[in-house]
């Protein structure tokens, strides 16, 4: 019979990488003094060469797999749908990562009291809170039927027993880092006990047909605490993204199976939770400023969903031998490039000014669509030239100068005349695919000169 024993291992808390000794950095994520020493039971071999049982499935060729739409669960909230790609698919595991205070607790309430009114059974185990932390906030958002049940257990077997017992319909576990096996000779939190418990609630959602959601906290960069494998379990992670001190709030889906990554839903925290936000253009450009230099609108895509984004710009003369570059929102290297090319190509003295960039809003941009918009910012700071408030630009921008197409330009395009601008900035080769665009005047540029021109 296989016996047990104990062997000390030592894991990278950054990404879960096992050695059996210290090092000072991790192989893997190249991280420093990240490794922990933890106990792991390991079994013995068995000997005497036994053979092991018949095989329980066998390959199947590609034409005898039938393929059916997924049936999905809505959740109520459009913009969490959005995100999950049409609403919950069964037996799928879902990660919610996010800052304290973020509102990943108060948006997964808010999910439950919608599925629970809808009939489904819900189970709600919370191994932070008590019933009564709960109870509060579930009264600020509103009424609960006797289809969702709470449970307050950090026990992973326990909660694996209770879920079996129960048979919910979905599953929220908040959160991860606390559920805790006695097997598993480590604190609530490590590298083994996240992925022990992650693995447990894999095989009940795959197994039970079940949706669970997981949240998981997140480390001062941002990502996930526990092994990088973590997020690789799991069927979809989305992340809550947001200042936790202003009203807005952002979901986005970093990884999909069941739909598009890269999609984003967006909340506004009130006082009775969390209210979508359904025309997110439209609140992303409240307060823009008129006649003002250094504003422009510039139109980005996340996921499928276009979304219009003020861009600000400030240049002002250095008092400093080196001049100062701070951005928010975007690349910090990704503006230096553009100031380099307004430098070079247009001649613009940028060398003695500090130059600011903004993203108003809060959100976070990464796509270069957005560089003629940063650009043509920019120059309008610099020359103090008041930019049309209904005008939008789009272009990526090359070391040349030239403004190289982008993609999906006529979800662009329609974006913008829907919200009323009247003029847009567009590289010339991409003419052709908005010539049908009526009501809004179009005009294609080659390079970042005949924007600026424009001006």
């Amino acid at each position: 019979m296989a016996k047990g024993k104990s062997t000390t291992v030592f894991f990278c808390q950054s990404c879960g990488y096992e050695s059996v000794k210290w090092m000072g950095q991790c192989p893997g994520c190249r991280q420093w003094n990240t490794f922990v020493e933890e106990s792991v039971l390991t079994k013995s071999k068995e000997t005497g060469g036994k053979k092991t049982g018949g095989l329980k499935s066998r390959p199947s060729a590609l034409s005898e797999i039938s393929l059916e739409e997924e049936d999905r669960i809505t959740t109520r909230m459009q913009e969490l749908d959005r995100v999950l790609g049409g609403g919950l698919v069964k037996g799928s595991l879902i990660l919610v990562g996010g800052d304290p205070g973020i509102g990943k607790s108060t948006l997964l309430l808010q999910v439950c009291r919608n599925l629970a009114g809808d009939g489904r059974e819900v189970l709600y185990v919370s191994g932070e809170e008590s019933l009564k932390q709960i109870k509060i906030r579930a009264n600020r958002i509103g009424e609960f039927n006797e289809h969702l049940k709470l449970l307050c257990e950090t026990s992973l077997p326990a909660v694996e027993e209770t879920i079996r017992n129960v048979k919910p319909d979905i599953v929220v576990i908040d959160s991860i880092q606390t559920m805790y096996h006695e097997g598993i000779s480590s604190a609530p939190g490590s590298v083994s006990q996240v992925r022990e418990s992650t693995g447990t609630f894999l095989q009940l959602a795959k197994g039970l047909n079940i949706s669970i959601f997981i949240v998981g906290h997140v480390t001062k960069e941002g990502t996930v605490a526990g092994p990088r494998v973590l997020e690789h379990m799991v069927d979809t992670v989305l992340y809550f993204e947001g200042d936790r001190h202003a009203s807005y709030r952002i979901l986005r889906g970093v990884k999909n199976r069941f739909g598009s990554t890269n999609e984003i839903g967006v909340f506004e925290m009130e006082a009775s939770g969390l209210r979508e936000v359904m025309n997110p253009s439209e609140f992303m450009l409240s307060g823009k400023p008129e006649e003002t230099s250094g504003s422009i609108v510039v139109c980005s895509i996340e996921g499928t969903r276009p979304m219009l984004i003020e861009i600000q710009a400030l240049v002002c003369h250095s008092n400093f031998g080196i001049p100062r570059r701070q951005t928010i929102g975007t690349d910090f290297n990704r503006v230096n490039l553009l100031i380099a090319v307004l430098e070079k190509r247009l001649g613009m003295s940028l060398g003695n000014c500090d130059a600011y960039v903004n993203i108003a809003g809060g959100i976070k941009i990464q796509e270069p669509a957005v560089d003629l918009g940063i650009a043509m910012a920019l120059a309008s700071s610099f020359k103090n030239r008041i930019i049309d408030s209904k005008l939008i630009a789009i272009g990526e921008v090359g070391l040349s100068g030239e403004v190289r197409g982008v993609s999906m330009i006529q979800a662009r395009v329609q974006e913008a005349k829907k919200l009323g601008f009247t003029a847009c900035v567009i590289p010339y080769v991409c003419m052709e695919s908005v010539k049908e665009i009526k009501g809004i005047k179009i005009i294609g540029v080659k390079t970042v000169a005949d924007a600026i021109a424009y001006l």
